[in-house]
């Protein structure tokens, strides 16, 4: 009888619980309001594949371009370890940080990568910025409520 108990009581409590987790329809989610004057994100580079640095490139345009915030973005891109190959002279990718700068958003690169990798700063464009270290960059905005994307 206390195991006919039981599995009453665990269905009765299956059959009260599953209505709540039950999916509804996101047919009318329009996803967050942007009610904020001013977001600002920071993306970092560290690393040398091609797909993850075209990626994060697509991704910050298209955080420019979201309707909720446009104009009210402020973006900053920075590379260490091997994220410095995005900035180098002889890759692919001028166009694309060319057009993202041109949107207002800064590029920098890590110095501590510069120096650490014996990379000469003529092999890399001379357009893009400095930061003292890029963990340091990553810390410092955190702490000042930038939002930090790594895709």
């Amino acid at each position: 009888m206390k195991i006919v108990l039981k599995y009453f009581l665990v269905l009765a409590a299956v059959a009260l619980v599953k209505p709540v987790f039950a999916q509804k329809s996101d047919a009318g989610f329009t996803g967050a309001v942007a009610d904020k004057a001013h977001y600002k994100a920071l993306y970092f580079v560290d690393d040398t594949a091609s797909a993850k640095i075209k990626m994060t490139l697509r991704n910050i345009d298209n955080a420019i371009s979201d309707p909720r915030l446009k104009g009210k973005v402020e973006i900053e891109l920075v590379a260490f370890a091997g994220g410095y190959t995005m900035f180098l002279k002889s890759g692919q990718y001028e166009k694309a940080l060319r057009a993202l700068q041109a949107k207002g958003v800064v590029l920098a690169e890590c110095s501590n990568t510069i120096r650490e990798r014996n990379i000469d700063k003529s092999t890399l464009f001379d357009f893009i910025g400095y930061v003292p270290s890029g963990n340091g960059e990553i810390i410092i905005r955190g702490n000042d409520g930038w939002t930090i994307v790594h895709p």
